[in-house]
């Protein structure tokens, strides 16, 4: 076969070669991580998704026209190959879909819940609204359990519709505890933790989900990080991938909106703050949770170049095109 391509054109012969170096490596992955557990991120857009409702300016024009250029409200899979459970962290506006990516991903096993679990971060409507498909009006769900922070199981068992939900038993809602770790299964665990943001009907968490590999943290609402009491550089220090609020660029995104009523880092801030770590530490770091008006989202944007330039990295939405690719071994 190497005498064939070595007889090819230089272009095709490279072509081939790159085909079967990515077959090659396919079929490493399959062998030697396949049983792993991973994670895998269904969307990476703010709460409206992108392009956003009723926005007909240049940001979400492509994504219109485009379908491939729209992206899920921001929402992370965690899977267990080897046991075939499934766990949710966020249920976003986009739930159908993303429950069809993951059912791409892992099937559901025959025997099994719909999903083992699913974790609101807090009662923003981009993460927990997709509750709403558990209902009898569409899926009829049976127990589908939901662990969520004191506020937030208070907020779903008092307020309508979602107190339906509880009555008829189509979701059980479970406590957890700011900092106490929670066992998904005997190789993976989950641990909330307490960040400030604007806290209307909940607390807000982020999630340190543990493997046996590797720790992941999915911390996609944050007001600001100087209004932690947490450094975002121990955090980072502390796990192997950092899912990183993104929301916004800079401050110019959005005119003639107050941004201080919707605080959150901006993009540049964070790499600015960033700056001094390791490139090792810098290569953890995903954005995620980035608003229709963010320039990430465009592919050529200088803004997207300004993050790689800097070391860091977005988060992309897991692609059944490319299976292995956006998989997040844990």
């Amino acid at each position: 076969m190497a005498s064939l391509i070595g007889r090819l054109p230089l272009r095709v012969g490279r072509t081939l070669n790159f085909a079967f170096f990515l077959f090659f490596s396919f079929s490493l992955y399959n062998s030697t991580y396949a049983a792993d557990p991973y994670a895998i991120v269904l969307g990476t857009a703010q709460d409206g998704g992108f392009p956003q409702a009723g926005c007909s300016k240049k940001c979400c024009a492509t994504a219109w026209k485009d379908i491939t250029k729209r992206r899920f409200v921001s929402c992370v899979a965690i899977v267990d190959p080897d046991s075939g459970q499934r766990w949710m962290l966020d249920c976003t506006p986009d739930f159908r879909d993303q429950l069809r990516l993951l059912d791409q991903a892992q099937p559901k096993r025959p025997d099994g819940p719909l999903l083992d679990g699913i974790f609101p971060t807090h009662a923003h409507v981009g993460h927990y609204t997709g509750l709403m498909m558990l209902g009898r009006e569409v899926l009829g769900a049976q127990s589908v359990l939901v662990y969520a922070m004191p506020k937030m199981k208070y907020f779903l068992e008092s307020n309508g519709p979602w107190s339906q939900l509880v009555k008829l038993n189509q979701i059980d809602v479970k406590r957890l505890a700011a900092g106490q770790e929670s066992r998904l299964n005997e190789r993976l665990s989950i641990t909330p933790f307490l960040v400030p943001h604007r806290d209307e009907f909940s607390e807000t968490v982020g999630f340190i989900v543990t493997g046996p590999h590797a720790k992941l943290a999915y911390l996609p609402d944050i007001d600001k990080w100087e209004r932690w009491e947490v450094k975002i550089e121990s955090l980072i220090a502390d796990v192997d991938h950092a899912l990183l609020d993104g929301t916004f660029f800079d401050s110019d995104e959005l005119p003639g909106r107050d941004m201080s009523e919707i605080p959150h880092p901006f993009v540049q801030e964070s790499l600015g703050r960033f700056a001094t770590l390791e490139s090792t530490e810098r290569q953890k770091v995903q954005f995620i949770h980035l608003n229709h008006s963010n320039p990430l989202l465009h592919a050529k944007s200088d803004a997207r170049a300004t993050v790689q330039n800097a070391g860091c990295r977005l988060a992309r939405q897991w692609n059944p095109g490319t299976p292995q690719l956006a998989r997040i071994r844990l």
